[in-house]
């Protein structure tokens, strides 16, 4: 200890810290002035990006059953095992895809990138295996990937999907600019069926008509202006079937597989591109 701190009885560059360190509410006003601090520095930036959130195209809002299955995959707290997170390292983009990209996780309300990875990473696992697989996966397992230590899901494909606060959670949704429009959440329960195809697919077209769209951004009520950055630009194919493999009626699983299903596949990349959104506001340009 030097002789100048000796001298100074605890201070250093005439700062009193021993009596700071010591005093419980002097510490505590001192800690909250630094955590303002730097959540100030964080947050304010943001308020001057124009172009933050761009509209992307293909990237949409989950269909009324995708919702329904992003709503068990929290509460069964998959997210636990599972990240939702490609970060853009060669050995992840070799094993599971291009990397994540912010905008694609922009109408996820929570978020659920996830912390660690128990089972693989799922951002891109749409359409990687078979309806039939994921059925199976959730009987059991081990079936199908011995090592796995992933719990029985048996009970989802024998309990009728709960519906009752579907139009809620879009309300809520939309609240957060979600762009849900008010024809989307009246129509909450036909396209529920229409995408598990129940009832024959009754509404499939009209299921498609309001979700297969060139490009989502803010909607204003009677306006249905949506701006798409390039003429060429398909819109992904919504996935309508029974995911569980019977139509009779819609489950848990069902909407479980559905949400499964749309991971990852609604920016369209192109092989061997990195995309990214540049300080122009240029969405993704190559």
């Amino acid at each position: 200890m030097s002789e100048e701190y000796k001298k100074g009885k605890g201070m250093i560059r005439g700062i009193p810290h021993d009596t700071i360190e010591q005093s419980l509410p002097i510490l505590a006003v001192f800690v909250a002035i630094l955590v303002a601090v730097g959540g100030i520095v964080e947050i304010v930036p943001a308020f001057y990006l124009d172009d933050s959130e761009p509209a992307v195209e293909g990237v949409r809002p989950l269909t009324p059953l995708e919702l329904e299955g992003f709503a068990i995959y929290r509460r069964e707290g998959c997210f636990l095992c599972h990240s939702q997170m490609i970060r853009p390292f060669r050995d992840e983009k070799e094993r599971y895809g291009h990397f994540s990209l912010a905008v694609e996780s922009g109408y996820d309300h929570n978020f659920v990138w996830g912390s660690k990875r128990t089972g693989p990473d799922v951002a891109r696992l749409g359409e990687k295996y078979t309806d039939a697989w994921h059925v199976q996966h959730m009987r059991k397992p081990r079936s199908v990937v011995p090592e796995s230590v992933m719990p029985n899901y048996v009970w989802l494909e024998e309990t009728v999907l709960d519906t009752s606060r579907t139009a809620k959670r879009m309300q809520v949704l939309k609240s957060m600019n979600v762009p849900y429009s008010n024809d989307d959440i009246a129509n909450f329960a036909v396209d529920i069926k229409a995408q598990a195809a129940v009832d024959d697919g009754d509404g499939e077209d009209d299921l498609r008509a309001r979700y297969e769209r060139k490009a989502w951004g803010s909607v204003n009520e009677g306006d249905d202006t949506i701006v798409t950055w390039t003429d060429s630009f398909e819109p992904t194919e919504l996935n309508v079937r029974a995911f569980d493999g019977d139509a009779s009626d819609v489950t848990e699983l069902d909407a479980l597989i559905a949400y499964l299903q749309q991971l990852g596949t609604h920016v369209h990349f192109e092989e061997g591109v990195d995309y990214y959104h540049d300080k122009f506001g240029q969405p993704y340009r190559k």
